[in-house]
């Protein structure tokens, strides 16, 4: 369990490490961060929404979707410090809650930045890594549930 557990954790910290990646990139950087069709994902997601073109779009709106959208990323950041911090330090050690608080934090943090991909339809290649992160993740801590039968302790006999 003990060789499980390092790969878990390994995996788990690689995965927040991309998420926190992304997130700083999206709050630095917005303009610069593409999206499907090598287009910048601020305006790739707004085409794909509304079906209108970017350039249309007046220049405070583009200014307020730019600050939502690099408030996203510094919430992306947040959790990608606190999951890989968490994956190598308490879930490293084995503690129970860890294990809970990585399986939540993690899908939130990547099943909601799927369903904005999915909703503003500006699902590319880079958006392919929130699936893999999640694989990842899931994988990780399937491998060391906290409630797999080898752990628990043999019932007394009636």
């Amino acid at each position: 369990m003990a060789q499980l557990r390092r790969v878990a954790w390994i995996l788990i910290v690689l995965a927040d490490i991309g998420l926190l990646l992304w997130g700083a990139m999206a709050a630095l950087f917005p303009e610069r961060l593409l999206g499907p069709n090598s287009a910048p994902i601020l305006a790739a997601g707004f085409e794909g929404y509304t079906k209108g073109s970017w350039p249309q779009l007046s220049q405070a709106s583009r200014g307020f979707m730019t600050v939502l959208f690099r408030t996203y990323g510094a919430y992306g950041v947040a959790v990608g410090v606190l999951g890989a911090a968490v994956a190598a330090t308490a879930f490293r050690r084995g503690e129970r809650w860890a294990w809970w608080a990585l399986l939540i934090g993690n899908t939130v943090a990547l099943v909601s930045a799927m369903t904005y991909d999915k909703v503003v339809n500006a699902i590319g290649p880079f958006e392919m890594t929130e699936y893999l992160g999640l694989a990842l993740v899931w994988g990780a801590l399937a491998i060391t549930a906290p409630f797999r039968a080898e752990g628990r302790p043999v019932p007394a006999a009636s």
